[in-house]
């Protein structure tokens, strides 16, 4: 019998990064620097071939729109097809609370709760990680992309 694991996907930037996660323990890491639209349904049906999958959870922005919008509608169609539950968080849960690169010079950064865009001359370098343990009270079945496009002036 496979084992149960939940998959995580953060696929907001390149590397893309997907969690096996057993009892919320990470037990396997995945990283592709390929296009997400082309690299997702290859790596998915590998996890599904190898593993029984119980729930799905990914990164629901702010980032790349086009990322955010494929990650969306490729694990909401996983989500319903295979009627298996869908998980979201927002970016920051995966990058320690660091800024996120919107546009030009502007940023997307939390404060307290919040997400706003904030102009930064020097740009920190986004990395995002998957945690070792899952805090599975970060997220919620609130699944929509979080777009957060502030205005560019």
């Amino acid at each position: 019998m496979p084992k149960s694991v939940d998959v995580v996907l953060v696929a907001l930037s390149s590397p893309i990064k997907i969690g096996l996660y057993e009892d919320g323990k990470l037990i396997k890491e995945i990283v592709s620097q390929e296009k997400s639209s082309e690299v997702l349904p290859l790596l998915y049906k590998e996890i599904f071939d190898t593993y029984s999958v119980k729930r799905l959870f990914y990164a629901r922005g702010p980032g790349s729109f086009m990322a955010i919008k494929v990650a969306y509608i490729f694990l909401k169609s996983l989500s319903v097809l295979k009627n298996i539950p869908l998980f979201a968080t927002d970016a920051f849960y995966f990058n320690n609370n660091q800024p996120i690169k919107a546009i030009g010079k502007l940023h997307f950064v939390k404060v307290a709760s919040e997400i706003e865009t904030q102009k930064l001359e020097i740009a920190p370098e986004v990395v995002f990680t998957l945690p070792d343990v899952l805090d599975y009270n970060e997220f919620s079945t609130t699944s929509t992309p979080l777009y957060k496009i502030g205005a560019v002036g």
